[in-house]
């Protein structure tokens, strides 16, 4: 059964990239194609499992594009799609806001 699509643009945009892992992945392939452990070093903290079902998962919505390599041992890479790359603007406003707000809570506890 296919998942319904919000009406809300914002449910739409969380129903995609909500999760955290989802927005940690994305910020590291910003800079460029990462194989899988590559993903999984930077991404700290998440474990193999939860990091192959939400690289499928951002596939499927044509977030990251998967090239398999056909050597032995096998090569896979991940790349953002256009699409993926079109999400750029959110996490560069995220991590506006996020300096923003460090640096007022820490300049309020000092």
């Amino acid at each position: 059964m296919a998942k319904e699509i919000p009406d809300c643009p914002v449910e739409m945009t969380l129903q995609l990239i909500g999760d955290k892992w989802k927005v940690l992945i994305i910020r590291d392939l910003l800079s460029g194609t990462k194989r899988f452990g590559e993903l999984k070093k930077s991404v700290n903290g998440i474990s193999q499992k939860v990091l192959t079902s939400h690289l499928r998962a951002m596939e499927s919505c044509d977030l990251v594009s998967r090239k398999v390599y056909p050597e032995v041992p096998p090569r896979v890479e991940y790349t953002l799609t256009e699409t993926g790359y079109s999400l750029a603007p959110i996490l560069d406003s995220m991590t506006a806001w996020g300096t923003q707000y460090k640096e007022r809570y820490l300049l309020e506890r000092i």
